[in-house]
């Protein structure tokens, strides 16, 4: 597939801007059991330990950390599904930014400040202030382009790479629950 031109990208804004701002939709669940490797879903439990119950996020661990356990203000990744779809084209193809919920809601830093809590499905997610930056496996699968669309305004500001949560109350998830800001 082709990548998208900042030209196409920049068009999209408007679409994404229409994202519904307290109660959205869940479009798509996916798991990444390994890296590179993932598993869309039609449903999930989010758990407090785990985040998305046989995601790798925890023995995946994080090179950040100082003893390269994972961290839990970037146990669970959600994006926009319209960001989602401009940036990656068809539903299929949105695995492969690599978040686990994607979601018709407005990400950004105005809507969702960090501490916000959102009702997804049966469990309750905290929006940490861990930022959410695309990264060079990001350009690689969707192009130069694209990662200047969701790192530099408006699209660091409006989250359009996606937002990081840690679980707060765990419970299920389905495709086409409601994520609701609390």
């Amino acid at each position: 597939m082709e990548h998208r031109t900042a030209e196409e990208l920049g068009a999209a804004l408007a679409d994404i801007g229409e994202s519904p701002a307290t109660q959205g939709t869940v479009e798509l669940i996916v798991r990444r059991p390994s890296v590179d490797e993932r598993e869309v879903l039609e449903a999930g439990l989010l758990d407090l330990d785990e985040g998305l119950v046989g995601d790798s996020w925890r023995p995946r661990g994080n090179r950040h950390t100082p003893d390269g356990s994972a961290n839990l203000e970037a146990q669970l990744t959600l994006m926009n599904a319209r960001a989602a779809a401009a940036i990656a084209g068809s539903r299929e193809r949105w695995p492969l930014a690599g978040d686990q919920l994607y979601v018709d809601l407005d990400l950004g830093v105005d809507n969702l400040p960090a501490g916000t809590r959102l009702s997804v499905g049966e469990a309750v997610v905290e929006v940490t202030p861990e930022p959410h930056t695309g990264c060079a496996k990001f350009s690689a699968r969707f192009g130069s382009e694209a990662l200047k669309f969701v790192n530099k305004p408006p699209g660091r500001d409006l989250r359009l790479r996606g937002v990081n949560a840690r679980v707060v109350r765990p419970g299920a998830v389905r495709v086409g629950d409601a994520i609701t800001k609390l």
